[in-house]
């Protein structure tokens, strides 16, 4: 735990270097007194629970793409159009996946997680609905923008869910859990859509995500608390309207009964007090997107979301490209192409874990070299800690070795070696690049702690933009430059733009502290 005199320091330095009183450190995850309030009220059993849950939202976004590869190839014969043609829909799919979150996120972290994940599971069946119903090319391309935008959000909120529940000395490990759910989509999900399509007909692809959405939806909004701290603060403030569960409803009539009337009286002026409080610092209107441009604007974050986005093109155009090229080397059909999905699949489900686990020991490590004590409970103050280098030294070891490997799959997809070598390379891919962006999306949660979802939605919008322009060409590149040329040319992309980690290591720390600085005098 910080010492309250050094945090005192820090308070008094802040304060003489804008001209008056700041306000609290916007980096600081919560004050650290030892007499102040915990980060969050959640019990460790209920915060399993709550990034399950989260988790579980984030798995619907990848399944919804991953589980239509399989069936590209019949899907163009079906209705009489090219494999280019076909994989705009691809591209389409990830345009939404970056838009609707920039409306998701600013609504989630103004109005809280609930209403958000809501609204979004109820477009999401309904677009699912209609995709197993329609008959023509040009529906399939809208209903699939719709499916997008409303399973794209999940992705956002479970990290916003995250930074709600988790210190930052912590953060690595819960993010590593609620990324395990969009992780896990890659491995089963072009399994399940060659079975489907293969078996009972591309329809029942999208009849089993409708079932899917429908076994989720019903348990969370049962059981799912609210967590956005803009509506709950640490989880202490009761939730009204539509942020409150079923649970909590009875949880709260059944206190309620326990209660004196002179209790009932003072527990409902302490909450009217609590809620008002927060109600205060927000303001509630229609989402804005314009957020998340304030966000890619910022020379720190703009340059991580950037590298980041370069990171995530370079991964999706290995899956995008995978049916085409496996049809082609090696006559595969609908099942069979699902099933070479497993080991990439496989590889980036190990991911998160595994680079939360390093990013959580490399902060305690790094922690003691600076002699910064640990608060897990009410947690850290970042304003003069090394986060960049906590991040990024993990990160680092997984762009190289995966920019390596992309290199060397290209020439064995040319060569048409025997199939093991490339699914081999797909799960060391699958690792590498899906750790290196996992580390890269934490560093930038830790950017913004107080508004997650919106930081978040402004990552899905810069990645998913350049991996929608990766997919649209990456099968015209294939065929003008040849399968070795195409993925050396990716590779040396993603080398090209990698001393961009070397500015954020030597200047971000100073962009950072001037945008913190930013912040207190416009409070």
């Amino acid at each position: 735990m910080y010492d309250s005199r050094r945090q005192s320091s820090i308070s008094s330095s802040s304060s003489s270097s804008t001209g008056h009183e700041t306000s609290p450190d916007p980096e600081t995850l919560a004050p650290v007194e030892t007499n102040s309030p915990p980060y969050s009220v959640f019990s460790h059993r209920k915060k399993l629970f709550i990034v399950f849950m989260a988790a579980f939202g984030g798995f619907f976004s990848p399944l919804s793409a991953n589980i239509y590869f399989p069936a590209l190839e019949t899907l163009s014969r079906e209705f009489h159009v090219s494999d280019t043609l076909m994989n705009l829909t691809l591209t389409s799919y990830l345009i939404f996946q970056g838009l609707a979150p920039t409306l998701f996120g600013d609504l989630a972290d103004m109005a809280g997680r609930r209403p958000a994940y809501i609204i979004g599971f109820t477009i999401y069946i309904g677009a699912n609905i209609g995709l197993a119903l329609q008959n023509s090319y040009a529906a399939l391309f809208i209903l699939r923008c719709l499916q997008s935008s409303g399973s794209s959000a999940t992705i956002a909120l479970g990290n916003g869910v995250v930074a709600d529940v988790a210190v930052s000395s912590e953060r690595g490990t819960w993010m590593g859990i609620v990324s395990s759910g969009p992780m896990v989509a890659p491995a089963i999900a072009p399994v399940i859509g060659g079975v489907l399509s293969q078996y009972l007909g591309w329809r029942a692809i999208f009849w089993f995500l409708v079932i899917m959405a429908a076994v989720y939806i019903v348990p969370f909004a049962i059981f799912f608390p609210e967590t956005g701290r803009g509506v709950v603060g640490n989880g202490s403030v009761p939730p009204q309207g539509w942020n409150i569960s079923l649970l909590n409803y009875w949880e709260a009539r059944k206190a309620t009964k326990n209660q004196s009337e002179l209790q009932r009286t003072m527990s409902r002026a302490s909450r009217r007090s609590a809620r008002s409080e927060l109600a205060q610092k927000r303001k509630f209107r229609f989402p804005n997107p314009l957020g998340t441009l304030k966000v890619i604007g910022q020379k720190d974050a703009g340059l991580l979301l950037f590298y980041n986005s370069i990171v995530y093109t370079a991964f999706y155009t290995v899956t995008a490209s995978a049916p085409y090229l496996f049809e082609q080397i090696y006559g595969f059909n609908d099942l069979q192409i699902g099933l070479c999905f497993i080991p990439f699949g496989i590889g980036a489900f190990a991911a998160p874990m595994t680079a939360g686990k390093l990013m959580d020991w490399n902060y305690r490590r790094v922690a003691k070299k600076v002699g910064m004590a640990i608060d897990r409970k009410r947690g850290d103050n970042l304003q003069n800690f090394p986060l960049e280098r906590v991040r990024l030294m993990v990160s680092i070891p997984f762009i190289v070795i995966g920019s390596a490997t992309l290199l060397c799959y290209g020439w064995v997809i040319w060569l048409e070696t025997h199939l093991a070598a490339p699914l081999v390379l797909h799960f060391i891919m699958g690792l590498t690049f899906t750790a290196a962006f996992n580390c890269l999306s934490v560093m930038l949660v830790d950017y913004y702690p107080t508004s997650p979802a919106t930081a978040t939605a402004a990552n899905n919008l810069v990645r998913c933009f350049m991996g929608a322009g990766g997919t649209a060409v990456i099968n015209i590149m294939i065929d003008s430059m040849g399968r070795g040329w195409c993925f050396t040319f990716v590779s040396a992309v993603v080398v090209t733009f990698s001393p961009i980690l070397w500015v954020l290591l030597r200047w971000g720390p100073t962009w950072r502290e001037e945008r913190r600085l930013r912040m207190e005098e416009k409070k």
